[in-house]
């Protein structure tokens, strides 16, 4: 399945607000159709929250499930590490430093070549980020004009407490790797687990 290009608030409308994938805010207050007097199905539960997961990071449903694997063979909870997995992409690494307003804007600037990890370009934004790694914007002014305009922007953002950032150079890092609490979407991820238990 390709990744999805559609209307974004149709997504939002649908599973509820999604800052990964869009910072707009439907118009009308969302129509709950599962909204009636029967309980929501277990399967539909599970469906919504691998969804939300899915169109929050921007992945594809193989990736998804490539992840849940990794996943399922680390030490831990497998929930856990399946968040863990997906924060520390570099693509949502640049979105939650508060450089992209978006994790699809974050990526496009990866893929163009504007961000380097410890010195080195970087152009694949499932990069995963490890602690002390060193992200900052490519020595060249349209890179750096690009991040400063969006830091410009985004000053009152909230930098997660496993990241620091120093708008004066345009450089950030990771200082550990992310836990529960600084995940930055709201989901169950032990219904996601159990959604692909059949398929890992």
């Amino acid at each position: 399945m390709s990744r999805y290009r559609g209307p974004r608030v149709k997504i939002v409308r649908r599973l509820g607000t999604l800052l990964g994938l869009t910072s707009k805010v439907p118009k009308s207050k969302p129509k709950n159709r599962m909204k009636s007097v029967r309980k929501k199905k277990p399967h539909l539960e599970r469906l919504e929250q691998k969804q939300r997961l899915r169109f929050h990071y921007g992945i594809t449903e193989n990736q998804l499930l490539r992840y849940v694997r990794i996943a399922r063979r680390a030490k831990g909870s497998t929930g856990q590490v399946l968040l863990q997995l997906l924060e520390m992409r570099l693509d949502n690494t640049i979105f939650r430093l508060g450089i992209a307003p978006t994790i699809p804007a974050a990526r496009q600037l990866v893929n163009h070549g504007h961000i380097t990890v410890n010195a080195r370009v970087v152009d694949i934004p499932s990069y995963r980020c490890r602690s002390n790694d060193i992200i900052a914007a490519k020595d060249r002014p349209k890179s750096r004009a690009l991040i400063d305009t969006q830091l410009n922007e985004a000053k009152q953002y909230k930098i997660p407490n496993h990241l620091s950032i120093n708008s004066t150079n345009c450089t950030a890092s990771v200082k550990h790797l992310v836990n529960r609490d600084s995940i930055g979407v709201q989901v169950n991820e032990l219904l996601v687990v159990e959604y692909y238990s059949r398929q890992v």
